[in-house]
């Protein structure tokens, strides 16, 4: 599995960082992005929380 971040929807909102820092962070201009060598880490129980989370739906999971 692998997570997808939507670039064209992220509004920059934070909420995937604040519910899985873990595994989110936000570039210069404060759009979401999966930290490096974290793109499998959609396994986490709190990613998927997050795609919960986003207000814009810009996160999915993806199966491989």
């Amino acid at each position: 599995m692998r997570i997808i971040i939507d670039e064209d929807m992220c509004i920059g909102s934070g909420q995937c960082v604040l519910t899985a820092p873990g595994v989110f962070t936000q570039d210069d201009d404060g759009f979401s992005q999966v930290l490096p060598g974290r793109e499998d880490g959609a396994g986490d129980p709190l990613v998927r929380e997050a795609v919960r989370a986003c207000p814009v739906q810009a996160i999915t999971i993806e199966d491989d």
